[in-house]
């Protein structure tokens, strides 16, 4: 058995070429990608082991919304071979033991101190070198800084007044208890209904003596549709991996599947029922790429929600609740669709009530319960899935500062600058993977770790081939590329939604759309035409 990864004594050389923040899926294959270019790698996690979100969000229920073929690396084939995933969607811990897995198998964790925040991370004009430091006392240089913090990990907790004072345990889903959390014979309150609470909540309700559900914002979801995978569909996955990854490559979103070729409007209602039905029983998010133009026009976007409508109506009993449940504020997919696993069916249930906080919003909390505007809520425990400061919020607690003193959270006061997603003006040699201005959450994360960080190692590469010592975005091309990335959202329904895309879920946060909407296949068509051109956008910097 391993020895637990917070126990392995690191020491950490202070000269470096990279740093890298974060052990997730991108941290680690920044690691062995770059530590296999020759390159001096030291990898810093806040947490005790690696896994990144799936170390921290152990929460009922948690399970990708990617099938577990598609989320998982493609940079090495006898991985790809080796690896048997057993359920179409995986669960967290299968997740979390991939990560091992793959820490193990390629030596990545004598080059990772676990248990160690950074803190600050500054640049150095006379070297040209950042100085990163650490909450424990650790101070090393390096040429690089590849930030791998991930866009959905830094929590959101609520400033509902009084909370602080509540008697019961209070859990939130991404910080999750690593023992095993029992709710039997509880009354149990769960604050959010996003994707967090709309997996937990069917589990919870399986325990609790009684659960309140307090929904301010109904969401889109689609039964996960999860399987075990048989030995014949494994052997076909295997079989198949590598068109399969590069369909995933030129695609959408980071899937091999594909919308249908027409618009929603263009084929009879039986054509477009029956593939929204094909998708329905594909199962998660794809429901929202059936057609093309679902998130373009009102038009096309109405036939799916009309039908995710009356399936959700079917299943649900008293047409009161499935009122509630059904989304009025947004188009279906502006916010991300979450999956299910008969999260509707649950308000069912006896021991289930929906609280609409809408129409009766908390007010406070005290040691016993919430108080809304006209009930009170006696509970044992409450869980807190109220998400995440998205995309931008685990950067902006790192105090980063680049040319002239100048922090990065006050280069980003109106919201991220970048170009490409990649580089900052005034930040050399500073690298964020599947942040603000690349596709981020939109695409497959896996597979987006690997194009960033691929991109990331031919570029060090290419300074190190021409002698020149960093890589700067200019400024110019990054207000092109914000721009851009802003047309092409304001040419869709996404900016329909008050969704986390934007920040609305944060007060004071600008409201600007964060991701890249074009897809991700042509934003790697984008990225890859840069590096051919010499890396045209940026400054060169000379030794």
């Amino acid at each position: 058995m391993n020895a637990p990864a917070s126990s392995i004594e690191t020491t950490v050389p202070s000269n470096l070429d990279v740093v890298v923040i974060g052990a997730g899926f991108a941290g680690l294959y920044a690691l062995h990608r770059l530590r296999g270019n020759g390159l001096r790698v030291q990898v810093f996690e806040s947490a005790g082991d690696v896994g990144g979100t799936w170390y921290w969000n152990r929460y009922p229920g948690a399970r990708c919304d990617v099938e577990s073929v598609d989320y998982s690396y493609s940079f090495d084939d006898e991985l790809q071979q080796d690896w048997t995933w057993t359920e179409k969607y995986a669960t967290q811990p299968e997740i979390l033991s991939y990560l091992r897995h793959v820490a193990e198998r390629f030596d990545l964790r004598r080059d990772i101190k676990f248990n160690t925040r950074v803190t600050d991370i500054v640049f150095d004009e006379t070297t040209t070198r950042w100085q990163v430091t650490t909450a424990s006392g650790d101070a090393v240089t390096a040429r690089f800084v590849v930030l791998g913090v991930g866009p959905l990990s830094n929590a959101n907790i609520p400033a509902i007044e009084g909370l602080a004072s509540f008697a019961g345990p209070v859990y939130h889903t991404s910080k999750w208890p690593h023992e095993v959390v029992d709710f039997t014979e509880q009354r149990v309150g769960v604050i959010g209904t996003g994707s967090s609470g709309i997996q937990a909540i069917p589990c919870i309700a399986q325990q609790a003596a009684q659960l309140h559900v307090f929904q301010r914002s109904p969401n889109y979801s689609v039964p996960a549709g999860n399987v075990p995978l048989d030995d014949k569909t494994v052997r076909e996955h295997k079989a198949t991996y590598a068109e399969r990854r590069r369909l995933s490559m030129l695609s959408g979103g980071g899937s091999p599947h594909r919308p249908h070729p027409k618009s929603a409007l263009e084929v009879s209602d039986e054509e477009r029922r029956a593939a929204y039905e094909k998708r329905w029983q594909l199962g998660g998010v794809l429901f929202a790429k059936t057609f093309s133009d679902q998130s373009v026009t009102v038009e096309a976007n109405n036939t799916a929600r009309e039908f995710w409508e009356d399936k959700i109506r079917a299943v649900v009993d008293d047409p009161d609740i499935a009122d509630l449940l059904i989304p009025k504020d947004h188009p279906i997919g502006t916010k991300r669709i979450c999956t299910d696993d008969h999260y509707f069916q649950t308000f069912n249930r006896p021991n289930v009530d929906l609280v609409n906080l809408r129409a009766t919003p908390i007010e406070r909390i005290d040691a016993g319960g919430i108080h809304t505007s006209d009930d009170y809520y006696e509970l044992d425990a409450l869980v807190l899935a109220t998400g995440f400061d998205a995309m931008t919020g685990s950067v902006d607690k790192l105090n980063i500062v680049g040319r002239g003193g100048q922090t990065l959270n006050a280069a980003w006061a109106e919201g991220p600058v970048t170009y490409l997603g990649l580089g900052v003006p005034g930040f050399p040699n500073l690298f964020n993977i599947a942040g603000a201005g690349s596709p981020s959450v939109l695409a497959n994360m896996v597979l987006h770790a690997e194009l960033h960080v691929d991109w990331i190692a031919a570029a060090i590469a290419h300074l190190d081939t021409h002698g020149t010592v960093g890589i700067e975005a200019c400024a110019d091309a990054a207000a092109d590329w914000v721009k851009e990335c802003s047309d092409r959202a304001t040419g869709t329904l996404m900016l329909q939604a008050n969704s986390w895309y934007l920040g609305a879920n944060i007060p004071g946060k600008p409201r600007v759309f964060m991701p890249f909407i074009g897809g991700f296949g042509v934003y790697g068509q984008i990225i890859a035409d840069v590096a051919a051109a010499g890396y045209k956008g940026f400054d060169l910097i000379e030794a």
